[in-house]
């Protein structure tokens, strides 16, 4: 992963504003004072051509006669000299430039086309136009037109909105809050939100990561940087436009459900990211994202002096998923003693309403103490008894002891009702997370709660999809581009029925007949069963066969079929005369009283592609509007937990006389369609309303397929409509190498994990220390977990497996940079089976994958010592070059041609 130029753009040790301006009240005068009142550390250049000075700092003409190459650009300059300027910042050799000027226009022939097209030629990134600025503190560069220049820390705030940032910096300069980068995109003519996310990821300043989001242009590479931030730090999101009606022109229910923000939500979930709904919400997840770290689990301890607010506290936490923590043995023998018999016994501990700053000590210092929680919530409601600043104070300076004693610290949040500002300022000072209620205050806790669910989820090994299942996948195809060659909107029933055969999703028979007397035929099997039957209009034409009163139940005899089909065709005729009437179907009546309704479908978005939808289903699903969604590809884990998130699912446990429904089955289902978006791009939407499920399993009653041509909503080679790329099973191969050694290659999957950790222990340390650069003793789950689990869209890994003893013996990896133009690789193979041409043959297999995504350049750093690895990379045509910072390195690189 990279993030191509942005460190010098976003540490930049140089600056020129070209548009600075002697008139009060303008940009360029405005962003000048800034940036001096900030005292920016480098040199500082000032461009403009009709001026020889403005504020008392000499100007010049030009870039080119500043004497130096800034490697930062800011343009307040009016839109049409942009383009110009950023050409001069290019051919110069700068890194990047903001520009804050509005009015460049967008698409062929604007301003911001011919700027975009002359960064591009020189590898010039640009951030802007049309934004509020960069304000970067750890540099003192406050290159904006905001109103605070914020105090160094460890938040980033990414913003699509410049009002937002500014609104930011103002809130955060009450609080004493800190910022490692602000950063307002504005129109994202080259620097987008992916871009960023990649730099404040791997940015060490950078301890949690804020969002403002508008909207998503590039869903592929913003999943992509989201999913990989969020492993290292928090990401917190507050999306605009909530209410947006997305789905007004959906054909389906599926479709119907999945309206814009309900995407988005199954989007952030997706990433790991953290969403908040407002911006008090994002205030109260930076004010404690800023000040401490995430806790070891979720059980909160809880002390005050008021009894009432410390239930409301508990039952927001229970609410929210958290845990009220217990006290442990020891913890309530020494409070039993130090206060008085009135204290509530129990979480959460009332120390009574006269409660001094020695019961809080006596308090806060037994639960800091206690191993049976995770962190603390102290909480005060003022009294005219005792002062509030004595106790404020007091906990401040415990609180300080104990970060200076312990490491890691536990977590520490403050309430003080009604507090004045001395006593917020105290722990602001102290670094102690403080709210107005105890509701915000539980919130926060939970937000570094959920992140760190969200880190393991992100990190858990999915469980092995049944061996069994082995899509038809030729079938499928077939059945699919017969339909939409011949320029139909929908599969009929029969073809709906064949698709799901090819899937083994467990449907109701579906027979066809052209008329009433084949109709009555058809049924007679059914009805030698004891069934009843259905029978229903088979028109491609009728999608709705209610509508034209298509369909007749609880039929019980050949006659009645015949009966049900003469006159089921002749009211369609009548009600649809330009139909074709292809006959009707027959179908057995599924009598499972105590089975759930459920929906199941795929939805189509136009920003992020196929959506897996789950929910209540039945005629009333809309009305009942349970639903969960969830972008694919879709394994049992994340099945499960899309399950999970609706109110049906704990319908579909046992209760009463009613048994479990089998959950696996209706898990299994939702992979399968996950599996059919993938391999049949084709497919629009489905959905299959409703899908009976009980303890016998699950049964599509009815489903409606609607087709078109393939939509390649992603630039790129392979599945061009996954926001979040899927197993590249196309990149399986069988390898033959020296002395007829037979390998089998295929890209990583998270189940490999196991096999990786066995791997590596085969691993000498001295080859440890060629791969790693260092020496490695061990192996985390988390860091194993980052190497097995990829997302496929910028990074790769091919593993290659002895085939007679079926062990992994080799890994080679490809990681792109932001831009898709340079991939560095990494080879790791069995110490004990070098020399045997594998590692040629996984150099040659990495090469070529680079070459079919489309890469322009391979590259690597290799250790001067490797001289095995260097020999290798020359004879495959590599340059090889001495890094210009580490003499020990070699950087190696094969240019690509284009095929």
């Amino acid at each position: 992963m990279s993030n191509y130029r942005l460190s010098s753009l976003l540490s930049p040790r140089s600056v020129a504003l070209v548009g600075a301006s002697p008139r009060p009240n303008s940009l360029g005068r405005a962003i000048l004072n800034n940036i001096s009142a900030a005292q920016f550390h480098g040199p500082l250049g000032i461009v403009n051509p009709r001026y020889s000075e403005i504020g008392g700092a000499a100007t010049k003409r030009k870039l080119a006669e500043l004497g130096f190459v800034p490697d930062l650009v800011i343009i307040t300059a009016p839109a049409r000299t942009v383009p110009a300027i950023v050409a001069e910042a290019g051919q110069l050799g700068a890194a990047g430039a903001v520009i804050i000027s509005t009015g460049l226009g967008r698409g062929a022939g604007s301003f911001a086309e011919a700027a975009e097209r002359a960064a591009r030629a020189h590898g010039l990134r640009l951030i802007g136009p049309n934004c509020l600025g960069v304000m970067l503190p750890a540099v003192h560069l406050n290159a904006s037109f905001a109103a605070h220049m914020p105090r160094a820390g460890h938040l980033a705030l990414i913003s699509q909105s410049g009002a937002i940032a500014a609104g930011m910096v103002d809130w955060a300069a009450e609080k004493s809050i800190g910022f490692s980068g602000i950063v307002s995109i504005g129109d994202q003519l080259d620097v987008d939100i992916a871009d960023l996310l990649d730099h404040f990821a791997l940015d060490t300043q950078t301890r949690a990561i804020l969002l403002y989001i508008e909207a998503v242009r590039d869903a592929r590479k913003f999943m992509s940087a989201a999913r990989a931030a969020a492993r290292i730090k928090p990401v917190v999101v507050v999306k605009s436009g909530r209410m947006a009606q997305g789905a007004k022109a959906a054909a389906t229910h599926t479709g119907a459900l999945a309206g814009a923000d309900a995407v988005y939500d199954a989007a952030f979930r997706r990433a790991g990211a953290l969403r908040v709904f407002d911006l008090r919400e994002l205030f109260d997840c930076a004010e404690t994202l800023g000040r401490i770290a995430a806790p070891r689990g979720k059980r909160l301890a809880i002390v005050t002096n008021g009894g009432g607010i410390g239930v409301l506290a508990v039952d927001r936490l229970v609410e929210l998923g958290g845990i009220s923590a217990a006290l442990s043995p020891a913890t309530k023998k020494t409070l039993d003693a130090a206060l008085p018999d009135t204290w509530s016994g129990a979480s959460p501990i009332d120390l009574v309403g006269d409660a001094d700053a020695a019961r809080y000590t006596v308090a806060l210092e037994a639960l800091l103490a206690d191993p049976d929680n995770d962190a603390i919530l102290v909480m005060n409601v003022q009294t005219s008894i005792t002062g509030t600043s004595d106790i404020s104070s007091t906990v401040a300076r415990i609180v300080s002891e104990h970060r200076a004693a312990q490491a890691p610290p536990k977590p520490v949040l403050a309430v003080w009702v009604g507090a004045e500002d001395g006593v917020t300022r105290m722990f602001d000072a102290a670094g102690i997370p403080n709210y107005p209620t105890e509701d915000d205050a539980v919130r926060g806790f939970m937000h570094l709660v959920q992140h760190r669910e969200a880190v393991a989820a992100l990190s858990e090994v999915p469980p092995s999809l049944p061996k069994d299942f082995a899509p038809d996948v030729a079938a499928a195809r077939r059945i699919v581009e017969t339909a939409v060659a011949e320029g139909r909107l929908w599969l009929d029933p029969v073809e709906v029925k064949a698709l799901f055969d090819a899937y083994q999703i467990p449907m109701l028979p579906v027979l066809a007949a052209a008329d009433a007397e084949q109709a009555a035929s058809q049924a007679s099997a059914l009805l030698a069963q004891g069934l009843t039957v259905v029978v229903k209009i088979l028109s491609r034409d009728i999608t709705h066969k209610s509508d034209v009163g298509g369909v007749v139940l609880n039929l019980t005899s050949a006659d009645a079929v015949r009966a049900a089909a003469t006159e089921i065709m002749a009211r369609a005729r009548m009600l649809r005369p330009q139909a074709r009437i292809a006959g009707v179907i027959v179908q057995p009546m599924m009598v499972r009283p105590k089975a759930r309704e459920l929906i199941l479908g795929i939805a189509a978005d136009p920003t992020f592609g196929p959506v897996i939808v789950f929910g209540h289903g039945g005629v009333g699903v809309e009305v009942i509007d349970d639903k969960a969604l969830s972008l694919p590809p879709l394994d049992l884990k994340l099945a499960h937990d899309l399950i999970g998130r609706t109110r049906i699912a704990r319908l579909l446990r046992s209760y009463r006389d009613v048994a479990a429904a089998r959950t696996d089955e209706i898990a299994l289902t939702l992979v399968k369609l996950s599996q059919m978006a993938a391999d049949l791009p084709q497919i629009h939407e489905l959905d299959i309303n409703p899908l009976l499920a009980d303890e016998h399993g699950v049964v599509a009653l009815d489903a409606r397929v609607a087709i078109g041509p393939e939509v390649r909503q992603f630039a790129g080679p392979g599945n061009a409509h996954f926001a979040v790329r899927p197993y590249p099973a196309q990149w399986q191969r069988h390898l033959l190498v020296k002395d007829g050694w037979r390998v089998y290659v295929r890209p990583i999957r998270p189940d490999d994990e196991a096999a990786l950790q066995g791997f590596l222990k085969q691993i000498s340390r001295q080859d440890l220390r060629l791969r790693f650069f260092a020496a490695m003793k061990e192996f985390s789950h988390p860091f194993i977990a980052r190497l097995t689990q990829l997302d496929y869209a910028r990074a790769m890994a091919f593993v290659a497996i002895d085939e007679a003893s079926e062990e992994l013996i080799g890994v080679v990896r490809l990681h792109s940079d932001s831009i898709y133009e340079n991939g560095e690789f990494a080879i790791l193979l069995r110490s004990d089976l070098k020399g045997k041409g594998l590692g040629w043959a996984l150099m040659q297999l990495i090469i070529d994958y680079a070459h079919a995504e489309g890469l322009k350049q391979v590259s690597g750093k290799v250790l001067r010592e490797n001289v095995v690895m260097l020999a290798m990379c020359r004879a495959l045509g590599f340059a090889v070059h001495t890094d210009p910072d580490d003499s020990d390195l070699c950087d190696v690189k094969l240019a690509l041609k284009k095929p």
